[in-house]
């Protein structure tokens, strides 16, 4: 074969491999879009997190100065409640399939089990990052109202909410990017597991049972080290603006900890996916 019929080749067998993953795309859109729960569970996320924000800053008085409340990470509180329901969005947009039978005739459509898969997070992760960056936006705007009239004034030491701040900024972003990578942990274990109650627990497992553990453990050291792994704990360290120093991890080393926590999740649905039959 000559070097410019191996290029024609390469450069057919290229564009061959992005006309699949665009048509799973399409596919894995359409599925999405047109489930029932989809808009449903989106809607629920961002009302949840929005609401549990409100009620924690309408609950919560800052009458004198120095009351030593974090007002960002008291604005995005929500975040740890609509994060279930992410979690659930994303058990569904896979076990759904196997629910129906309908992965199979995706599977026969689309044989190449890793194209799928990265179309399947490609859309839910686009997906979650539109809503929660709506859900979170629409958090810091009613806080930025409700928090002066609690306390929280430049005269106690709290400036009005603003992303042209930086720490209000990485901690908006950095919950909008944790939602993203709660999804996909979702949907890596959702894949592994097949089953939507097992997975549901076992994501829900994950982010909720780590911190009860944590205060089980009476050793300090250990209590740290679980922090520190803990995929809710360390990953929301990312929305604190406040005595960073006294975290067990670091802000974004935090959030990095929930992407390792998600890339395990979404290796092993890979490899399962791609031994097994549908």
């Amino acid at each position: 074969m000559s070097l410019r019929n191996g290029a024609r080749l390469t450069s057919t067998a290229d564009g061959a491999g992005r006309g699949d993953f665009g048509r799973a795309l399409r596919a894995e859109w359409t599925k999405l879009r047109t489930a029932g729960e989809t808009g449903r569970l989106l809607l629920l996320a961002v009302a949840l997190t929005v609401a549990v924000g409100f009620g924690a800053a309408k609950a919560v008085k800052c009458p004198d100065a120095g009351c030593g409340q974090d007002a960002v990470k008291l604005a995005l509180t929500g975040v740890t409640v609509g994060q279930a329901v992410v979690a659930v969005l994303a058990v569904v947009a896979v076990s759904g399939e196997y629910g129906t039978g309908m992965i199979r005739t995706t599977l026969m459509a689309m044989p190449n089990r890793i194209i799928v898969l990265t179309a399947k997070a490609t859309i839910l992760s686009t997906v979650v990052l539109a809503s929660g960056t709506a859900a979170v936006l629409v958090s810091l705007l009613a806080c930025r109202y409700i928090l002066p009239g609690n306390g929280f004034t430049e005269a106690h030491g709290y400036a009005l909410l603003s992303l042209a701040d930086g720490p209000t900024l990485r901690a908006a972003v950095g919950s909008v990017l944790y939602l993203v990578l709660v999804a996909l942990i979702g949907l890596g274990v959702a894949t592994a597991v097949r089953d939507a109650a097992s997975a549901t627990g076992i994501v829900l497992g994950l982010l909720y049972l780590f911190p009860v553990v944590t205060r089980v453990v009476n050793d300090p050291e250990w209590q740290r080290h679980l922090q520190q792994i803990s995929p809710m704990t360390a990953g929301l360290a990312v929305q604190v603006t406040v005595h960073l120093g006294e975290l067990p991890i670091g802000p974004w080393a935090g959030l990095g900890v929930l992407a390792l926590w998600a890339a395990a999740a979404m290796l092993l649905g890979s490899l399962l996916l791609h031994r097994r039959d549908g």
